[in-house]
């Protein structure tokens, strides 16, 4: 298979191996371009409290248990091992362990990928840990590049190319967390109803939902088949990101593909959705069955290629009614995650979802992101200290001045302070006229406060 060399950041100092990498990554996905004795496997001790442990594997579960036990942990033999040559007990122990120094080791590094998996689940940080929805792509040069080589759908649907587009503003903003560059119509087309770009811009489905023969003809069977690009680029970008940074998954909500299905792509107004949920209710559970069972495929997808955590789009459950949010929206979101069975945290967008709160809590998501319209001083009142809190910049300040960015981040710092589970972000997707210089802003004025 071919590979795509990955575009190479400032030299930021060399490892113990003597590999340049920007940020901690190797440059390139060629293997290689890699010196021969960066070749290694490091097995993760991640159990469910998130503790970021490392070592490197010998293929000897023996050998890796004693590995295990020069950090102060005892391996007991009559416990079941996981794929780490790890006991449960082992693990129970790593936690209550995981900040205990060992001279014989070095000690584990809080690195990005670790502050965010304690944040969202709620656990003391030093700082929030910061990312941007809509982060890969738009407003960067080295994108703005490859777009002009390959359509969107192309960097979506080549493994390299996706893995390239995500790494992009890690690499450049050095964010705790990459999100998979994609889209959430990928479903969509999986179901058998593809998509394209309009030339006067907005999404254009290749044909519109208006019948219940339409709805039969989506094709659950055929998703994770139609999906592998996204199985085969989430490793790639896994390969680089190692566990210095987190690499999140998403989709969009059953709610929220069902307009663009039922629209026939972006729309000014949206409403096709809401008369078939009021008029047609069994045909409108219909699709929305076959949407869930959809999405819960493509997340359990992401999460089996490695994904640390997954963010559910609900972009258009603000055009509900508050009564209806739940029987239309809210409650699918709440199939899916029960689904999922807690393998990974799950994090739920609703946006302009202000009168649903108790729907949303309902969902059992790990938090919720924030959108900009409502202040979080409010959110804070409203969700309970162990669900988590992610937003909620305006993403119009990212045109602004660096000055006034950093002003506006304070403020919504110091408004979440003492309040463990937050995690900076904007209130919706970067926009692709935001300033390079707005972002570092952004990003600086979360990482100095303390």
């Amino acid at each position: 298979m071919a590979t795509f060399p990955l575009g190479r950041a400032p030299q930021r100092g060399v490892n113990h191996a003597g590999c340049r990498r920007p940020f901690g990554y190797c440059s390139a996905f060629s293997r290689g371009d890699r010196p021969k004795n960066v070749e290694r496997l490091a097995i993760p001790v991640q159990p469910a409290g998130g503790i970021g442990l490392s070592f490197d594997s010998t293929n000897d579960p023996a050998a890796d248990a004693a590995t295990f036990q020069n950090y102060g942990f005892a391996h007991d033999d009559n416990k079941p091992m996981n794929a780490s040559g790890l006991s449960e007990t082992d693990v129970t122990a790593a936690e209550a362990k995981a900040d205990v120094w060992n001279p014989a080791v070095a000690a584990p590094e809080r690195t990005h990928r670790r502050r965010f998996l304690e944040a969202v689940r709620c656990r003391p940080v030093d700082h929030p840990p910061v990312w941007l929805m809509r982060q890969a792509g738009r407003a960067l040069p080295e994108y703005r590049a490859l777009k002009e080589k390959y359509s969107f759908l192309q960097l979506v649907q080549t493994p390299e190319l996706a893995a390239e587009v995500t790494l992009q503003p890690v690499r450049r903003f050095d964010f705790d967390a990459a999100i998979l560059f994609s889209d959430i119509l990928v479903v969509a087309e999986a179901l058998g109803q593809p998509y394209h770009f309009r030339d006067q811009g907005g999404i254009e489905m290749e044909f519109t939902l208006r019948s219940a023969g339409d709805i039969e003809r989506l094709d659950t069977g055929a998703v994770i088949e139609r999906l592998q690009y996204v199985a085969r680029a989430l490793p790639l970008i896994k390969s680089e990101l190692g566990d210095r940074t987190a690499l999140l998954g998403f989709a969009g909500s059953p709610w929220t593909l069902a307009n663009f299905m039922l629209e026939g792509g972006s729309a000014k107004e949206y409403t096709k959705a809401k008369a078939l949920f009021y008029s047609e209710p069994a045909l409108f559970r219909r699709l929305i069955e076959k949407l869930t069972a959809a999405v819960t495929e493509f997340l359990q997808l992401q999460i089996d290629a490695g994904v640390d955590a997954i963010q559910i789009f609900d972009s258009l459950g603000g055009v509900l009614a508050a009564e209806a949010y739940e029987p239309a929206s809210a409650r699918w979101i709440g199939k899916i995650i029960q689904s999922l069975k807690g393998a990974v945290p799950v994090i739920v967008f609703g946006k302009g979802v202000h009168g649903s709160w108790d729907a949303l809590l309902r969902t059992g998501a790990q938090a919720f992101s924030v959108d900009w319209t409502v202040p979080l001083a409010e959110v804070r009142r409203r969700v309970p200290g162990n669900v988590g809190i992610q937003g909620n910049l305006d993403p119009f300040l990212l045109n602004t001045t660096p000055a006034v960015v950093a002003a506006e981040t304070g403020h919504i710092l110091e408004t979440m302070r003492g309040r463990h589970g937050h995690i900076f972000n904007l209130g919706h997707g970067t926009p692709p006229t935001a300033r390079i210089e707005c972002i570092e802003s952004l990003v600086d004025a979360v990482r100095r406060f303390k």
